[in-house]
Order: structure tokens, then C-alpha cells, then sequence
């Protein structure tokens, strides 16, 4: 079993084919058994009328965010010892986990009505919208990774997440051909149900189609440095718990403070990753601008 502990460097033709292509698939990341008590932790959770961090959007889409302090079956994936070495070299030692996601798409009926992903609402889109906007894409770098886990069966017809390879060093919009959804070139990765797919925030993707005949269930989990801001709502209880590890308290959200509360200087509270790096690989973790 790999803990943090065991943890190999990074691959660098992983690291290499993620900086040309903009994502990569990890292979066997999670275990059968936990998939399916995390698909079962999501059910129960999808089928509660809690609505705090309640996700629900046109075309049936239902989820949470903040799963991971909804469910202590997804506080494994917090530093998923299998996916947390590439993170860190794509990125950097000072990481926080921005966003746990849960997805659930039911799938679209023969003959059925869509809203989107049809021509008018292809659906293509870049994480951080925001940063597109105020930046502008032309400077807009590298800022987070998503790390997508699909807990539910992963067959041609499911509809996975698709990928635009490349496209996160193309500053121009997504050209969708008239008529069409999808622009040319865009694939759906070969990705089995043990496996993660990470794409950072300039790569263009957008939901498959699923036509499955079952839902589609995921869980989205985006790091990113830790002064951009936090997706999900603020989670303070996990970080009291003494269960916790350092880093897991450092990915949660933890400040730059000292064990006494006061303020510590900036980047403090990235020592516990760093230090874990340090002996993991002595090569630096690189970054892209």
C-alpha cells in the first residue's frame, strides 16, 4: 500500500506529457473497494435534502461541493499519495486544496432535450473564468490542477470529461465548427475506473455526453496556491480535528500561523508539503508561467 511515506517521485514523462498536452491520465490511483464506498457515500449524500454546498444546475446535474467535509470517505483523496508528487511538481509545495466536487449527472434519454451541450451551449470552457476576465487569457498562468475521479462505470457511453489537448498554451477561444459541439481535435481521454484525470485551469474541456443509461458520478478535486481563494465554503472543523496531519491541515486551508495562533510569515504554512517534498525528491517542483 503507498502512503506519503512510500511515495515515489513524480514520472517525468508524466510530468513531460502534461506540460504538452495540458492533462494526463494517472494510472490506478484509487482502489475498487473505496470507489465503491465513496459511490455509495455520494448516493447517500445525493439522496438527503441537505442543502448547504448543494451544487444543482439544467439538464438534471445535481452534487455538492466541499465534499470532503461532508464524508470522511473522501478525505482520502485530500493527499492521495498516488496523484499528491505530480501536483506538487506541476504546481509547487504551496498548495491548498481550493475545491472537492461532487457530480452527478443522470443520463440523457433516448430522444431526450437537451440545454446544453448542443450547438447554441457547446459547453467548452477554461476553469477560473474570472481570471480570464480580469487578466485577461493572454497572461492568465498556470494556476490550479483538477484531479477527476469517476466513481461510476467509465464506458464510451458515460460521458466523461473531454479534453482539448494543447489548448492550455493557446490564448485564443475554442473554436466549435457550426452545427457541431465539440472543436476539432478534442478527445475523450482513455481513462479506466481506477484512474485520475488532471487538467489545470487553461485547458478547455467540457462534459461528454452520457448516454449510458446510468448516472455519471465524479468527484472534481482542484489545488491550487494557497493565496488563491477557496471554492467551497470554509471548513474549520476539519482542521481542529486531531486526527489530522499536517499536511492534510495545510491542504484544508490551515494560515501562515505559529502553533501558539500567532501570525507566522507568508508561505509558513506550506513547511509540512514542502518538507514532505524535500525528502520525496530533491529536484524542485517546477512551476509554469
Amino acid at each position: 500500500m503507498t502512503t506519503l511515506d512510500t511515495a515515489p517521485p513524480p514520472d517525468p514523462k508524466v510530468l513531460d506529457a502534461f506540460e504538452r498536452d495540458g492533462f494526463v491520465v494517472l494510472r490506478d490511483v484509487i482502489t475498487r473497494e473505496w470507489r465503491e464506498q465513496a459511490a455509495a457515500a455520494a448516493m447517500r449524500l445525493l439522496a438527503s435534502d441537505r442543502t448547504p454546498g448543494r451544487d444543482r444546475s439544467v439538464d438534471g446535474k445535481d452534487g455538492f461541493r466541499g465534499i470532503v467535509a461532508m464524508d470522511d470517505t473522501f478525505l482520502p483523496l485530500v493527499t492521495n499519495p498516488k496523484v499528491l508528487p505530480t501536483l506538487v511538481a506541476l504546481l509547487s509545495a504551496n498548495l491548498h486544496l481550493m475545491s472537492s466536487n461532487l457530480i452527478y449527472m443522470p443520463s440523457i434519454p433516448p430522444g431526450g432535450t437537451r440545454t446544453i451541450r448542443v450547438p447554441e451551449r457547446h459547453g467548452w470552457h477554461r476553469d477560473m473564468s474570472s481570471t480570464n476576465r480580469d487578466l485577461g487569457t493572454e497572461v492568465v498562468p498556470r494556476l490550479s490542477i483538477k484531479a477527476a475521479y469517476f466513481l461510476s462505470d467509465v464506458t464510451p457511453e458515460a460521458g466523461v470529461t473531454m479534453i482539448l489537448p494543447g489548448s492550455h498554451t493557446d490564448t485564443s477561444p475554442v473554436t466549435v465548427p457550426a452545427g457541431a459541439i465539440d472543436p476539432p481535435g478534442a478527445i475523450t481521454p482513455d481513462i479506466g475506473s481506477c484512474d485520475a484525470l488532471l487538467f489545470e485551469n487553461r485547458t478547455w474541456h467540457a462534459g461528454g455526453l452520457n448516454t449510458s443509461g446510468h448516472p455519471r458520478l465524479a468527484v472534481m478535486m482542484q489545488y491550487g496556491y494557497r493565496w488563491l481563494a477557496l471554492v467551497d465554503d470554509p471548513a474549520p472543523h476539519l482542521l481542529e480535528r486531531e486526527d489530522m496531519a499536517d499536511i492534510e491541515r495545510q491542504l484544508l486551508g490551515r494560515p501562515d500561523r505559529h502553533p501558539d495562533g500567532s501570525v507566522a510569515h507568508e508561505g509558513a504554512g506550506a513547511a509540512p508539503l514542502r518538507t514532505w517534498w524535500q525528502h520525496l525528491n530533491p529536484d524542485p517542483a517546477r512551476s509554469s508561467g
